[in-house]
């Protein structure tokens, strides 16, 4: 329960935890030792990582290292960077406030307003389930031989296995996670030693180049990483699992557990950036290298992969880092449309209930493209999704930063003048090259 100290800058009083079934269970050590604090502050950081690893980025990460190379890695670190910093103000919007994302634009909004926001939020997540039930129902396609559209239909399964994990406690829901994340991890680690990559162009590519801009498609496939690495759900997210951690609300308790926060956030969103960069690395390393350099497709790069690597284990574990991924974005989905719903209209459904409506929104378009289409027609819904991601994505930046920034609500911890400025600048650019994205888009060009 919110106190009125707290309500300060606030349109209205906050009076429902978010996440009130799981607010302040995880304990937190009270003596003082490092280690043990930030283990209990470990996981929310692995659950919002997800989000940057889901089946919705492979695609432009598969596409750059086969057209270019290495060249596109320095795209995907400023894209973390970026990531890194949003996610931080997230969380101490979480911590100090006391408020997720969505219950702070109710309190800050009118009514109207807010409702429009929850309605845009609610296609982003749509959206967003879409790419996952695409990138699930490829995978099992790929490991199992299993047709697009009753795999489509085996998605509905996965809401019951994660309701059963959300109700054994959130530590279980962290778990599952950090288990997902390890197999992807390990999948990756495989194929990156049996792509054998060149170590100094890596670190080549890492530096900026100049030639990205100056050539034109290089250019468009940087705007495709950048622009659509936030995604604007887990900001809502983050700024509510934070709170499941039991640290004291106060002055001090909120200063460390913004500290260990960032750290757990910090390290996990590096965890990302090397998945993601692995993923590029080996198609530089693999398509680039032997001239397939128009892949662009989930299914045509698995289809390559076990000709050029010369074994089928490469095949295996390719798919299953798509499954672990398409998995692992379901269940952080889960969370962040309980969050947006709760939040913006102060109302609480059952779980099952809130996670059958997000997922039969995202069937039904897919059942549709798998049938009528097939592949390509999944690929294209794959596209769309992210376009719809990003024009919400401003709609979640821009009051995250302007309240990050607000004294009257943050109090002590209002973001500094070289925060404030880097935070909009972030924003400006990221909203920019979203539009930019989306334009060239609907108009057919690359």
């Amino acid at each position: 329960m919110q106190n009125k100290k707290s309500s300060i800058g606030w349109r209205n009083e906050n009076k429902r935890p978010s996440l009130s079934e799981v607010f302040s269970s995880v304990s937190v050590p009270k003596q003082k030792g490092i280690w043990k604090k930030l283990f209990a502050f470990t996981g929310p950081g692995l659950l919002i990582a997800v989000g940057y690893m889901d089946p919705g980025n492979w695609a432009t990460d598969i596409s750059g290292g086969a057209q270019f190379g290495y060249m596109l890695l320095s795209v995907i670190f400023i894209s973390n960077f970026f990531a890194i910093i949003l996610q931080y103000l997230a969380l101490k919007l979480g911590i100090v406030c006391e408020r997720d994302l969505a219950q702070a634009c109710r309190d800050h909004y009118s009514p109207l307003i807010s409702f429009l926001l929850w309605i845009l939020c609610e296609i982003a997540i749509a959206a967003c389930d879409l790419a996952e039930i695409i990138g699930s129902v490829l995978a099992l396609k790929l490991l199992f031989g299993i047709p697009m559209t009753w795999g489509v239909l085996i998605t509905v399964i996965d809401v019951f296995i994660i309701l059963f994990f959300q109700y054994k406690g959130f530590r279980y829901i962290e778990s599952v996670v950090a288990a997902l994340i390890f197999t992807i991890l390990i999948c990756f680690s495989f194929e990156i030693i049996s792509s054998k990559p060149e170590i100094f162009l890596i670190l080549k590519g890492i530096i900026p180049n100049p030639e990205i801009i100056k050539n034109s498609h290089s250019f468009y496939i940087s705007i495709g990483i950048l622009g659509a690495t936030v995604m604007p759900h887990n900001l809502y997210l983050h700024s509510s699992i934070i709170q499941t951690r039991d640290y004291p609300r106060t002055i001090e308790g909120k200063k460390m557990a913004i500290k260990y926060a960032t750290i757990d956030s910090t390290l996990s969103l590096s965890l990302a950036f090397f998945i993601n960069a692995s993923i590029l690395i080996i198609s530089a390393a693999t398509f680039h290298k032997s001239g397939y350099t128009e892949i662009a497709d989930i299914m045509d790069a698995h289809k390559l992969l076990i000709p050029i690597l010369g074994s089928s284990l490469s095949g295996i574990f390719f798919a299953l880092a798509l499954l672990a991924s398409g998995q692992n974005s379901t269940l952080t989905g889960t969370l962040a449309g309980q969050i947006v719903m709760e939040g913006f209209l102060n109302i609480k459904f059952k779980p099952w209930i809130r996670r059958l409506i997000t997922r039969l929104i995202a069937i039904v378009p897919a059942m549709i493209a798998s049938i009528v289409y097939g592949e390509k027609g999944t690929a294209k819904l794959l596209i769309i999704s992210q376009i719809i991601l990003s024009i919400q994505l401003s709609f979640a930046i821009v009051p995250l930063v302007n309240f990050t920034g607000d004294s009257k609500k943050m109090g002590p911890f209002v973001n500094g003048a070289i925060l404030k400025i880097s935070s909009w600048l972030i924003t400006i650019i990221i909203i920019f090259l979203n539009l930019f994205l989306i334009y060239n888009t609907l108009l057919g060009r690359r």
